[in-house]
């Protein structure tokens, strides 16, 4: 059984940063596409970003985010710079294809 455990999210003010990380235990997370979504309060969850052989991101974050893998460490991330209050939500990673059950997802608050 697959475990995802989501960390690092927190409370930043406009325009800062974040770096949140993505482990699992279970499975290599090298072997898959994995992605990162967002839920926002009242609001469904969405695609945020995707790695494969390459990058794929939606186009609210386009240029500000960005998704990286330690292969060594079984880890994804999710570098998050320029922040605005609209990317207020909680974060979840996952593979591409939403296959395992969801973790506990991680809170970003960007403040105004």
């Amino acid at each position: 059984q697959v475990q995802l455990v989501e960390s690092g999210g927190g409370l930043v003010q406009a325009g800062g940063s974040l770096r949140l990380s993505c482990a699992a235990s279970g499975r290599t997370l090298s072997t898959y596409a994995m992605a990162w979504f967002r839920q926002a309060p009242g609001k469904e969850r969405e695609f945020v970003a995707r790695i494969s052989w390459g990058t794929y991101y939606a186009d609210s974050v386009k240029g500000r985010f960005t998704i990286s893998r330690d292969n060594a460490k079984n880890t994804v991330y999710l570098r998050m710079s320029s922040l605005k209050p609209e990317d207020t939500a909680v974060y979840y990673c996952n593979t591409q294809d939403r296959t395992w059950a969801w973790g506990q997802g991680t809170q970003v608050t960007v403040s105004s």
